[in-house]
C-alpha cells in the first residue's frame, strides 16, 4: 500500500545535507522498483492489451527513473560507484566460474 508522507512539514522547505539528501534518493529509489514491480503485477494481470501494453511501458519509464536516480547517487556518492562496480565484478566472477555469459554494464 502506497504511504505518501510529507517529507517537508512547514511551509519552508528546508534544504537538505548531503548526506539527508543520499538517504532521501535511495528512498526514491525504492518507490521507483515498488511502482515498477505494481505496474508489471497489474500488466501481467489483465488480458486487456492496451492496458497491458501502456502499463509496460509505464514500467519501463519508471526503470529509467531508477537508473537517473542512481546517477544522481553516484554523483553525490562516489564510494558508492565503488561498492556497485564491486558487486558486478563479483558476479562476473561468478559467471565466469559458470561459464555463463554476462556483460558489465558499462558494455549494455
Amino acid at each position: 500500500m502506497p504511504s505518501f508522507p510529507d517529507p517537508f512539514v512547514g511551509t519552508n522547505p528546508p534544504k537538505l545535507t548531503k548526506e539527508d539528501l543520499i538517504q532521501a534518493i535511495r528512498i526514491d529509489i525504492a518507490g521507483e522498483l515498488e511502482a515498477m514491480f505494481l505496474y508489471d503485477a497489474h500488466a501481467q494481470a489483465t488480458d486487456d492489451k492496451l492496458v497491458a501494453d501502456t502499463l509496460a511501458e509505464i514500467r519501463d519509464e519508471e526503470r529509467a527513473h531508477v537508473g537517473e536516480l542512481i546517477a544522481l547517487l553516484r554523483h553525490l556518492d562516489p564510494r558508492e560507484t565503488e561498492l556497485f562496480l564491486e558487486g558486478q565484478e563479483e558476479v562476473m566472477e561468478k559467471a565466469e566460474e559458470l561459464g555463463v555469459e554476462f556483460k558489465p554494464l558499462e558494455e549494455v
